[in-house]
């Protein structure tokens, strides 16, 4: 939760920060994409440095590190040193995500592993949610700028809980040699489960980042016109992934991860195509369906890794985060091209190119190599 509190917050405020850097459609998805590519770019090298050094104090330094550019982010004086902040804050996210996933494959198997990856996503949509509430509510109540004070301090906070409350590692076997290393990173990018796995990742962040980034353009504009607190409370929908992303266990369990992703692929264009309407209630209810598919989606797609992956695990998730954020900073990328020359209608077409694709990806890449949890 404390990883993903600052990765999507600033979406919440896009629009005031277009008009206060009076930036362009793709500016303002670039300083999205900027949090998006850092972490695509660290996720297999602290993977691989976690994987020698141990899980516990990775990621409570991360934690740490993460607080200064986000405190930094409020002192910025243009777009780009908005950008530069950002893509500091995602160097030290893949420090959290990626060593927590590798943490609870060591430390767990079989259905508590399963569940437990599946409460892990949980945290991360809880963290997308507060994030852009928090700092679209603080920005009525303080401005964008103090509001990232009040987001450093939690970021603080959160090291401190996390320091306490995890556990040791208790089944953690440090492989410092990097020749190993090296030979285990050949191996994953032939594995036909790692490699569907990534490109089912990048669709997923492709769709939730360009949905998100831009829904709030296109609700800021008219008839909308809504502020940033409205638009706070739109990413509550997000809070409808934290109950649903446990439920999916129990569709892994019963129809195995190829099948779960399928219908759920399906069930996320239902939503994207939701959005086209007019009133404010169907497109929430758009937004709800597409996030819950994208959710079951991530999570079946973790536990697809954490399941037929055994060596390598931190650097088999890392490999995944780069594949899922290098999706995630093509979404914020062509999502704001597609928003400035079509406006939402063409935003929408190009999601719904790209689920398509994550549908064709999940019926030929998993077919036949699902592995049932029991």
């Amino acid at each position: 939760m404390f990883a993903f509190l600052q990765v999507y917050s600033i979406q919440a405020v896009l629009p005031v920060m277009m008009v206060d850097f009076a930036a362009t459609e793709v500016q303002a998805g670039m300083i999205v994409g900027a949090t998006v590519l850092a972490i695509a770019i660290m996720s297999p090298f602290l993977g691989m440095l976690s994987d020698a050094v141990g899980r516990k104090s990775f990621i409570v330094g991360a934690l740490l590190f993460l607080a200064i550019p986000t405190a930094l982010i409020a002192q910025s004086s243009s777009i780009e040193w908005v950008g530069i902040w950002r893509f500091m804050q995602g160097l030290s996210v893949p420090g959290i995500t990626v060593v927590t996933i590798a943490y609870i494959g060591e430390e767990f198997e079989g259905r508590a592993m399963t569940e437990l990856m599946s409460f892990y996503v949980s945290g991360c949509v809880l963290g997308g949610f507060m994030g852009r509430f928090l700092l679209g509510h603080l920005h009525e109540l303080i401005g964008w700028r103090h509001g990232y004070y009040v987001m450093t301090a939690m970021t603080l906070l959160g090291a401190i809980w996390v320091g306490k409350m995890l556990p040791s590692s208790r089944h953690f076997v440090a492989n410092p040699n990097f020749r190993s290393a090296i030979q285990t990173l050949g191996e994953h990018v032939t594995n036909r489960y790692v490699v569907t796995a990534c490109l089912l990742g990048a669709c997923v962040l492709f769709s939730l980042v360009g949905c998100f980034t831009f829904i709030n353009l296109h609700l800021a504009d008219k008839p909308y016109e809504l502020g940033t607190g409205a638009l706070a409370n739109i990413f509550a929908v997000y809070l409808l992934g934290v109950i649903i992303t446990p439920l999916s266990t129990t569709l892994l369990r019963r129809f195995g991860s190829a099948r779960t992703v399928r219908v759920a692929i399906v069930v996320s264009m239902v939503g994207v195509l939701l959005t086209l309407v007019t009133p404010l209630w169907g497109v929430i209810i758009g937004l709800a369906i597409m996030s819950s598919g994208v959710f079951i989606t991530q999570s079946a797609t973790i536990s697809y890794i954490a399941v037929n992956v055994k060596k390598g695990r931190s650097l088999a998730s890392g490999l995944y985060y780069m594949g899922y954020y290098t999706g995630g900073t093509l979404g914020a990328w062509l999502g704001g091209i597609a928003y400035a020359r079509g406006q939402w209608s063409l935003t929408v077409w190009l999601l719904l190119f790209v689920q398509v694709l994550a549908l064709l990806i999940a019926s030929f890449g998993m077919i036949k190599t699902t592995v049932r949890v029991k």
